[in-house]
């Protein structure tokens, strides 16, 4: 340590500039190790972005599925325009459609969120 320490005050005395290629590498491996952390938890919070967004918009466009229930007495016939005309900002897509029934989706990234059905939960699992 001494040594060490000898020598960068006779370097300094000398008046070098400039770093050495140890530092260089110090420096980078340090990087690279924040990186290494850093990464995985932004990707992670991008994942939960994603589903977060899918299942909000399904969430806000039930209300619009529920108004052309009232106003024609079936969800046949339903898609996304029809949605679009009682709600302009519903982005969701209609994937089925039944006299009682209806499953709407969105899909954000890669996660799609789906609700199947008035007394449906907002998941991920695929509607049947």
């Amino acid at each position: 340590m001494a040594s060490s320490i000898l020598r960068l005050q006779q370097r300094l005395a000398r008046d070098e500039a400039g770093f050495t290629l140890i530092e260089i590498l110090i420096v980078l491996v340090i990087i690279g190790v924040l990186l290494a952390i850093a990464v995985p938890s932004y990707l992670g919070y991008k994942d939960r972005a994603n589903r977060g967004a899918a299942e909000a918009n399904v969430r806000s466009a039930a209300p619009a599925v529920e108004a052309y229930y009232a106003d024609h007495g079936t969800y046949v016939g339903m898609d996304a325009a029809a949605l679009t005309a009682i709600d302009a900002g519903i982005k969701v897509t209609v994937v089925s459609v039944g006299a009682s029934t209806y499953c709407i989706s969105n899909m954000q990234g890669t996660y799609t969120a789906y609700k199947n059905g008035p007394a449906g939960s907002i998941g991920s699992a695929a509607c049947t």
